[in-house]
């Protein structure tokens, strides 16, 4: 079985409640899994898979309990080749551009640090599941089958 670990963007809860979930259903099929909190750079250079979950918020920015691990990424540059890598975005379509921003910041880094993506990232509009794991779940099924 997996060693999994998540990193967390959450402004209300909504990221953290489903991270709890994510955590359930993967720890119930034998997996381990640990969301980093707080995140940490040494974190996702020592996970054997990354699964990063977050909102949005503002103008599509980070939230602010993932943004200095993001900023500390940018900076150092780890490279996380061979690391199989997974993002699950959650915004609101209604937003225009900023959709879902902060996943997509996060996918395009994680990309350019040489991440193994098994699953493109997932992109959950809020206006279309207002419980973001009904989306969530064949998503995932898909991304730990790849690992």
């Amino acid at each position: 079985m997996a060693s999994i670990t998540l990193f967390v963007g959450s402004v209300y809860g909504n990221a953290e409640n489903l991270a709890t979930q994510i955590e359930t259903h993967l720890t119930a099929q034998g997996h381990r899994v640990n969301i980093a909190d707080p995140a940490t750079i040494d974190e996702v250079k020592s996970a054997e898979h990354a699964l990063f979950v977050s909102s949005t918020t503002g103008q599509g920015d980070i939230p602010d309990n993932l943004y200095p691990l993001f900023i500390q990424m940018q900076a150092q540059m780890p490279m996380l080749t061979n690391k199989n890598v997974g993002v699950v975005a959650l915004g609101d379509s209604s937003y225009g551009d900023t959709y879902c921003g902060a996943g997509r910041q996060i996918d395009a880094l994680i990309q350019e640090l040489n991440a193994r993506i098994v699953q493109p990232r997932l992109d959950v509009d809020a206006g279309e599941y207002f419980e973001p794991w009904e989306a969530v779940e064949p998503w995932l099924t898909k991304w730990v089958a790849a690992l």
